[in-house]
């Protein structure tokens, strides 16, 4: 698959790990982008086509929710991951216009499958939940037992994305 057929992801956080790791999930089905804060994201935004964007809240010079706020005004059919190590931002993700939040550590496999859904939602769909509000908000709390357990197994986590056209 060429670079031309597949979507773009913006992908916006300060931790150069976390832009390594998503990139490295999403580099097979996606054109990645990466911005370090909200400020880079805005400006990306603005002369680039963006498909999904995946954008952590804590980040130097315009934090995620200032981001979030221009990036909705700019499309507000953009679909919105927010990823963070802040707890209790729930109703304040699903108020902001984001489509799901999930808590860091992630859980890669539900991360994979909400951008999944997320990218295969009708576009009526889409369009009707930005204009009244109806909330299919996806929520994915940290779960540390889990998280400790994947890493004591070292699990590999299985693609959820169709296989490429071309192999």
């Amino acid at each position: 698959m060429s670079n031309a057929e597949k979507p773009s992801a913006l992908l916006v956080d300060d931790n150069e790990a976390t832009c390594t790791l998503i990139t490295a999930l999403l580099h097979r089905d996606f054109v990645v982008e990466t911005a370090s804060n909200g400020l880079e994201a805005i400006e990306k935004q603005a002369v680039e086509h963006i498909d999904l964007l995946i954008l952590d809240l804590n980040m130097p010079l315009k934090d995620g929710w200032d981001a979030l706020g221009a990036l909705i005004e700019i499309n507000p059919l953009l679909p919105v991951v927010i990823i963070t190590g802040r707890s209790n931002q729930r109703s304040l993700a699903e108020t902001a216009g984001a489509d799901a939040l999930m808590e860091k550590p992630l859980d890669v496999p539900l991360l994979l499958q909400t951008i999944c859904e997320l990218l295969t939602e009708p576009m009526e769909s889409r369009a009707r939940r930005a204009s009244n509000r109806v909330s299919r908000f996806r929520y994915v709390p940290c779960d540390n037992d889990q998280f400790r357990e994947m890493l004591l197994n070292r699990h590999d986590t299985s693609y959820p994305f169709p296989a490429s056209k071309d192999g």
